[in-house]
């Protein structure tokens, strides 16, 4: 599933701007192992790299915990399915997948797909999913001194719940109102005008080349239009 999840995030990350328009080929985004640079953010299917399977089982051991000692019209549905035993060992596999530790999850997509079609269709609506997403809140807080002391872990947490709640809401028609926190900032792409022709620049939009060019001290207010914007980067 990491495979999968890493097309579909990049797909959609980049039409919100959030990924830039080549991240499918940028070595740091793509691989499985997070950046040691604290500046980039740790992607999605990065997290096991981190994490490990010890932490990621504790977090959703607690989740858990937590779902089976709720309310009953929100417990039920998870107990018909099996006991807490067996939720933990589930989600841990698929959240092991999805975060780069390999096929862990057997049945991937369509497995998942047909656990919430069927085993889980009552909570798959906003009722359901503010529920799931107040939990998820709590274990977030109280688990973390599993995250590591790196800053990036809950960020991109909250990116990977962010993402699969969207899909979901997306799937079975309900407004997503899920809020989990700060999710990863936007990934900017360092632009090299030296090593970029004349009609690489000109295909760069403006707010891409005022970006650049203010990373690089250049006052970007003397130059109004984009041909002005394109003119200066030409002489870097």
């Amino acid at each position: 599933m990491s495979e999968k999840i890493q097309q579909d995030y990049i797909l959609s990350a980049i039409s919100r701007k959030v990924l830039p328009r080549d991240a499918h080929r940028m070595a740091h985004i793509i691989s499985l192992d997070a950046s040691n640079d604290v500046a980039r953010p740790i992607q999605i299917w990065q997290l096991y790299s981190v994490l490990g399977p010890e932490r990621i089982v504790a977090i959703v051991t607690d989740f858990y915990g937590r779902v089976f000692a709720d309310e009953d019209w929100f417990t039920s549905v998870f107990a018909r399915v099996g006991p807490v035993e067996h939720h933990i060992h589930t989600q841990s596999a698929m959240w092991i997948d999805v975060m780069g530790g390999g096929p862990a999850y057997h049945g991937g997509d369509f497995r998942l797909n047909f656990h919430h079609t069927h085993n889980a269709i009552q909570l798959m609506n906003e009722k359901g999913a503010a529920r799931w997403t107040r939990l998820m809140l709590d274990t977030l807080e109280a688990t973390a001194p599993h995250m590591t002391n790196d800053p990036r872990v809950r960020p991109a947490l909250n990116t990977f719940l962010t993402h699969f709640m969207g899909k979901y809401a997306q799937e079975f028609g309900f407004e997503n109102k899920s809020v989990f926190g700060n999710t990863n900032a936007p990934v900017k792409r360092k632009l090299n005008f030296m090593n970029m022709t004349t009609q690489a620049i000109e295909a760069l939009s403006e707010t891409e080349l005022r970006d650049a060019l203010a990373e690089r001290g250049v006052d970007v207010s003397q130059y109004p239009g984009k041909q002005d914007l394109v003119n200066k980067a030409q002489m870097l």
